[in-house]
């Protein structure tokens, strides 16, 4: 029996567990000095402490996490996303400590790491790219040589990281003079965050979509891939929601779209999930972005519109089973989803980061929605990781329905003594050019520039609503002692919050 210790913390390693769980696994968590009474930590068969709360010193600590897998007597590591997910290193140490990794070579993650390796593999295989320099840029090449290469590539342009993600590294540069600040400033913060500052440059396109294409590849020569994911709604780069299908996608682009990103993981010999990212334009062409070599955060919409469980898969593959899926299937969406991804952050005060004591929890519930936490209630939110505390996913028949049902699941869903973005989900949720799917990934930052610093809490009430929590809060307050039972005091403290946002 495969026992599988999780590299990660958080709702991703609450979701392995649950996979595990779900085939008979036993589970091994690990766990920082701020995570020692985690969700994760509870709900794992075991848990080994491997450091200090900074990541550097704990969850990024390679040597600990292979000794904390030894010591457990695990079989295989699963790195969830984010920290070592993506690090080569990491899965060579666990292959060379006897350790099934749960997910793709440790050679595959090194070549589509490099963001310009992996355009190379990308034209190869007879895939189109976004115009850019092909190889690195690092700090051998001189300013000038770069704004040579920037003329022939046009503005406006992107300077982003070899090794980057999720916006760190990335710069717009409209004009040849803004170009040697951008460079400097992206290499910075580039080394800063990968270990390595070179970049490359790329042209950027008007107000493009950002499709993706989740896949599986087992070590038999299959790959299937997946409906897409339409991953537009982004802040400063980052993605916030994420639904699948697009609807700016037909089913015969889809075929396209999934054809070429099959081609390029079948070119490097790609095992495992996986997930490759696509420009749409506003012609209906499209281009290689990058690749992921590991599971996503928006993967519940693919699971939720294939009834497919991808974790699953991943450990069965690594397992070295061939995939029974059938390609037409995985191409046919059923129904609609949508992901809104919850942090622990201010959106009236530029989302900034909101940690602190979760004094009360209620996630939302009922049909088509799902819930994807990794808190409870009791728990401190540290300031040393990323601010997610959940995903929530919506689905429905249709889009619109879907939604409609998103907008439900946000207003149940309550999050008592800190800030988080369910009000700014709320709010987009009601914007006419979202719900009639009418955007890119330039939209959501125009529309928070045009908000005029108001409150997305006074934005997303209805009259109604506060009436109602008024009316609600009001007879609490003038009710005695001996009729406020917990569930009252529950929703009074609720709606005390609600009324102060």
């Amino acid at each position: 029996m495969m026992k599988i210790l999780i590299a990660n913390r958080g709702e991703i390693a609450v979701r392995i567990i649950r996979a595990c769980r779900e085939m008979g696994l036993p589970t091994v968590a690990v766990f920082s000095d701020c995570d020692r009474d985690a969700r994760h930590v509870r709900e794992a068969d075991q848990a080994f402490h491997i450091g200090p709360s900074e990541a550097v010193k704990s969850y990024l600590r390679i040597d600990a996490i292979v000794d904390a897998a030894r010591r457990a007597g695990a079989d295989a590591v699963h790195p969830g996303y984010g920290f070592l997910a993506e690090n080569a290193a990491f899965a060579r140490a666990c292959a060379d400590a006897g350790l099934t990794f749960i997910g793709p070579s440790a050679d595959a993650i090194a070549l589509m790491g490099s963001k310009t390796a992996a355009r190379a593999a990308a034209v190869s295989a007879g895939v189109s790219v976004v115009p850019g320099t092909e190889r690195p840029l690092d700090a051998t090449v001189s300013d000038e040589a770069i704004a040579t290469a920037a003329d022939e590539i046009g503005y406006p342009l992107l300077v982003k990281a070899v090794a980057g993600g999720g916006g760190k590294g990335m710069r717009t540069v409209e004009d040849r003079g803004s170009l040697s600040s951008a460079i400097r400033s992206a290499r910075s913060e580039a080394g800063s965050a990968f270990g390595d500052s070179a970049i490359y440059l790329e042209r950027r396109l008007t107000r493009p979509r950002h499709i993706e294409i989740q896949l599986l590849g087992d070590h038999h020569g299959t790959v299937v891939p997946f409906v897409e994911r339409e991953c537009s709604i982004q802040r400063r780069h980052q993605k916030v929601v994420e639904e699948s299908p697009s609807i700016a996608v037909s089913p015969e682009l889809r075929r396209r779209i999934a054809g070429a990103a099959a081609a390029v993981a079948r070119s490097v010999g790609y095992t495992n999930a996986g997930t490759i990212e696509f420009l749409l334009d506003e012609n209906g062409s499209f281009y290689f972005l990058e690749m992921n070599t590991r599971l996503q955060v928006e993967h519940p919409v693919t699971e939720m519109v294939s009834r497919e469980d991808l974790v699953h898969w991943q450990i069965r593959i690594a397992r070295g089973e061939k995939l029974t899926i059938d390609p037409e299937t995985a191409l046919t969406p059923q129904g609609h989803a949508i992901e809104c991804r919850i942090y622990a952050e201010d959106p009236d005060q530029g989302f900034m980061p909101s940690p602190g004591l979760i004094r009360g929890l209620r996630p939302a519930a009922g049909p088509g929605v799902r819930d994807d936490g990794g808190v409870t209630a009791g728990y401190t939110v540290p300031v040393f990781y990323d601010s997610m505390i959940a995903k929530l996913v919506a689905w429905g028949a249709t889009r619109d329905e879907a939604v409609r049902r998103m907008s439900r699941a946000l207003r149940e869903y309550e999050v008592l003594g800190i800030k988080t973005t369910i009000p700014f989900f709320l709010w987009l949720m009601r914007q006419p050019d979202y719900a009639e799917g009418r955007y890119d990934t330039t939209y959501l930052d125009r529309l928070l520039a045009a908000r005029n610093g108001q409150s997305f809490s006074e934005l997303t009430d209805d009259e109604e609503d506060l009436a109602a929590m008024a009316v609600a809060l009001d007879a609490f307050l003038r009710s005695g002692p001996a009729d406020r039972g917990p569930a009252t005091a529950w929703k009074a403290a609720a709606r005390r919050d609600a009324l102060r946002e």
